[in-house]
């Protein structure tokens, strides 16, 4: 046989093929979806260690009723659709009605590097005992890191653990190469002796350490007279005074 007619028989399989397709494309139930982002999120970011949260509105334009049965998704490299991660799987089981829309949230976590990845989204949904498969999302998002917050725990602790390493170390360094000054020991006061108290004595004593030197030679240069010439004194002068007395009254007659 000629190699034109296995081109034409494969080109008549491949029209066949495509047809069915086409049929079966036909067929399926008309669902249209759009996703939006919460509106603290416009530009759409996905965040790293966080709940991210996107929103589908879903419409039964065909004359059937559907159920809406899960939402899945996957992330993929933007520029050749390598597939990197598969993101959770929520399932619904929510019966939409011809004609209606539903809003239904979906939620994913993301743990990668910061930058530029392609997110895709479809919702499953059944008819009877059929399966459908609608993509609901496909676009490229950013990829970006929380927020830092001084209320956060995680960031708190971590400071405080980083800042008592850093005191630990300060320390230790401190001590290794700057020797530590001995402190002065002071010298005690010595306390005099108690001088005792000076006390006169009723006869006129003193005590002459006491008393300043040129003091004292003046004192020993005057003559002073003895208690008991004093006395004698005293004693002769009242006896010549009894005398006087009595010749005075002899006189008399």
């Amino acid at each position: 046989m000629r190699p034109s007619i296995y081109i034409a028989r494969g080109l008549s399989l491949a029209t066949l093929l495509m047809a069915l397709g086409v049929s079966a494309s036909l067929d399926d139930p008309e669902i249209v979806i759009e996703t939006t982002f919460p509106e603290s999120n416009p530009f759409g970011h996905v965040v790293n260690g966080e709940r991210n949260q996107i929103f589908l509105v879903v419409e039964n334009r065909s004359d059937k009723n559907v159920t809406l049965q899960s939402v899945a998704g996957s992330f993929h490299h933007p520029e050749t659709g390598t597939l990197i991660k598969n993101t959770s799987s929520l399932t619904y089981g929510f019966p939409l009605l011809e004609g209606s829309k539903l809003q239904i949230p979906y939620s994913f976590y993301s743990e990668f590097k910061p930058g530029d990845l392609r997110l895709n989204l479809w919702l499953e949904h059944t008819v009877d005992d059929d399966k459908y498969r609608v993509t609901a999302y496909d676009s490229v998002v950013t990829i970006v890191e929380p927020e830092p917050s001084w209320l956060d725990f995680k960031l708190l602790s971590t400071y405080l653990v980083v800042f008592a390493a850093l005191a630990g170390v300060s320390y230790a360094a401190y001590n290794a190469y700057i020797p530590l000054q001995k402190p002065k020991r002071k010298r005690p006061t010595q306390v005099s002796a108690p001088v005792g108290t000076v006390t006169a004595s009723g006869s006129g004593g003193y005590q002459e350490e006491w008393i300043p030197e040129h003091h004292l030679k003046k004192t020993k240069g005057k003559k002073t007279k003895p208690d008991n010439a004093v006395v004698s004194e005293e004693s002769s002068s009242e006896a010549n005074g009894t005398e006087g007395k009595r010749t005075r009254k002899g006189k008399k007659h």
